[in-house]
């Protein structure tokens, strides 16, 4: 496909079949410039200027690692240019710039140290075995069947940030369902309303609320969870309001929530295309996981892009670029640049060297909690193949209709055995 038949602005590229959208993404790192594209429309809004889309590997790595060239302040996870208060309502760090972000993230870091990190591992053990055990358990006392996504591979990410975070039980399906109408783009299942704007804001402001509320009961009385941390954690002196820590509130329960959502689901779909991979994994699991998460989140690509905007005049792979304008960068477009990766559409866990920008590119917006995310990811897997050996999927994915998320909706799947897998 060449780049002229390919529209990265138009919402149906991105509900076009994964095969189609990675062969229009071969034909876009294949042009030499940096294609421009018209941005989507949407309601209440004027249409801005247009991007230019950054597909090869060595590019998305080049605009990363210059932040004074490319900023993120004017908007990461936004092709619109919307007011800096909601980019940074949203997007909290990932829409901020030193010194400001430097600053931010150094507070923030303090609660996602690696040793914190090991610290939760118990209880990611503990949350994934419990969620696959109830998920079997209900399966079996019906047809054999249920969705991976909301019972499984949804469900454990969002129940461990409401642990760290130290959400109380009675307001988890509230965090859920906020995070879903975030993460929903235009989809309609989650979109219900005529005011897709409204409901968007809505639910922002109900995470928020429910964060603004708990960061003011730890500042009182402190606990051992992330909020405390968080709240009390200081850098020359300066704390996180609790606005800004509602903010990096959303962010979790957007990006980290997202990306190991949809980690674990396309994990098992791509697995279900090539039998042998479950077979190399679930047999030999501590000796394959290592390269098999990296190798997931590489495949799946859980975000489609971020966003930079040129601070000055300067060029990108020897195409000048103009200050001002907007620059996509394309990580699952990036993730299979057969300059880098071997047969870059196989799922092969056992890949390495696996430079994947699954988690950003390198450079100061690199994922914080990358380290989490993939502990998260190990013991999901682990747990499943002991739990649930003998799962199936029985269905096509249900993909999320978004620009920004690469998501899957639902999957059917089954345990071998029961009607609903024969």
């Amino acid at each position: 496909m060449t780049a002229s038949a390919v529209d990265l602005g138009d919402r149906e590229f991105w509900a076009a079949p994964w095969a189609q959208r990675f062969a229009a993404f071969a034909g876009l790192r294949a042009d030499a410039g940096l294609p421009w594209f018209a941005e989507p429309e949407f309601p209440g809004f004027e249409r801005g200027p247009g991007f230019r889309a950054v597909t090869r590997h060595a590019d998305v790595e080049y605009v990363s690692k210059h932040p004074a060239l490319f900023c993120s302040g004017r908007g990461a996870v936004s092709i619109l240019d919307l007011p800096a208060e909601a980019h940074e309502f949203f997007g909290s760090l990932i829409s901020m710039d030193a010194p400001r972000h430097t600053k931010i993230r150094r507070i923030a870091a303090q609660a996602f140290t690696p040793r914190r990190t090991e610290a939760l591992l118990d209880d990611v053990t503990r949350v994934s075995r419990s969620v696959i055990a109830a998920a079997r358990e209900e399966a079996l006392a019906g047809d054999g069947s249920f969705d991976l996504v909301t019972d499984v591979s949804a469900r454990i990410p969002l129940l461990i940030i409401c642990d760290m975070m130290g959400v109380p039980e009675s307001r988890r399906e509230e965090v859920f369902a906020h995070s879903n109408v975030i993460l929903a783009g235009d989809d309609p299942e989650y979109v219900t309303s005529d005011n897709p704007l409204g409901d968007y804001l809505a639910a922002g402001a109900g995470l928020s609320g429910l964060m603004t509320e708990l960061a003011a009961a730890r500042e009182a009385e402190p606990t051992d969870d992330v909020t405390s941390a968080l709240v009390h954690g200081t850098v020359d002196g300066e704390r996180l309001t609790h606005q800004e820590i509602a903010s990096f509130f959303i962010l979790l329960c957007v990006a980290g929530n997202e990306t190991t959502r949809n980690a674990i689901t396309h994990g098992v779909w791509g697995m279900h295309l090539d039998p042998s991979q479950w077979e190399a994994w679930s047999g030999d699991v501590e000796a394959v996981t290592p390269t098999a998460v990296d190798e997931v989140v590489r495949w799946a690509s859980p975000i489609n892009w971020m966003r930079r905007t040129a601070v000055e005049d300067t060029t990108v792979a020897d195409v000048e670029v103009a200050a001002g304008e907007k620059l996509l960068l394309v990580y699952g477009a990036a993730n299979r640049d057969d300059t880098v990766f071997t047969d870059p559409d196989r799922l092969d866990l056992r890949r390495s060297p696996n430079p994947h920008q699954g988690f950003g590119a390198h450079g100061p917006h690199f994922c914080l909690g990358a380290h989490l995310a993939r502990r998260e990811i190990a013991v999901a897997f682990r747990e499943l193949f002991a739990g649930m050996p003998d799962l199936r999927v029985v269905g096509e994915p249900d993909r999320l209709r978004s620009i920004f998320v690469n998501g899957i909706k639902h999957l059917p799947v089954a345990i071998a055995g029961t009607d609903a897998a024969r």
